[in-house]
């Protein structure tokens, strides 16, 4: 199954939690416990710490490579109509998360089929 068929959760998760929910899945599978379908998760600090990663303009990228499929930045700037040193700094930042990844040829793809962010609203 490629990343493309899959999804990736986004959660609020501090250090602790974040390594807690890595220890139960290694312990699940050193037991030989079979697991659900196994689901990719980013990681934020706080609720602050991802809205700076992943702005309006940033998810309107991550939509407009969803939909269009493996472009350069200068593609998806003039589709977004946006300012190519904007839009390239934004694909920076999303590779870097990996939100976005590059192809062998150099195109930057979205390669999840969808993006679901759980947000707690309890301290």
């Amino acid at each position: 199954m490629s990343k493309r068929d899959r999804g990736i959760k986004i959660e609020i998760k501090d250090e602790r939690e974040s390594a807690h929910d890595f220890i139960e899945a290694w312990h699940a599978a050193r037991l030989g416990k079979k697991l659900r379908e196994p689901v990719e998760r980013l990681y934020f600090p706080d609720l602050t710490t991802l809205l700076q990663h992943l702005t309006p303009r940033r998810l309107a990228a991550l939509r407009m490579l969803h939909d269009s499929g493996a472009v350069s930045v200068r593609a998806l700037s003039k589709a977004l109509r946006r300012d190519y040193k904007n839009v390239h700094q934004d694909v920076q930042t999303l590779e870097r998360i990996g939100l976005v990844t590059r192809t062998k040829e150099g195109l930057i793809c979205m390669p999840w089929e969808s993006v679901v962010a759980e947000i707690p609203l309890a301290a």
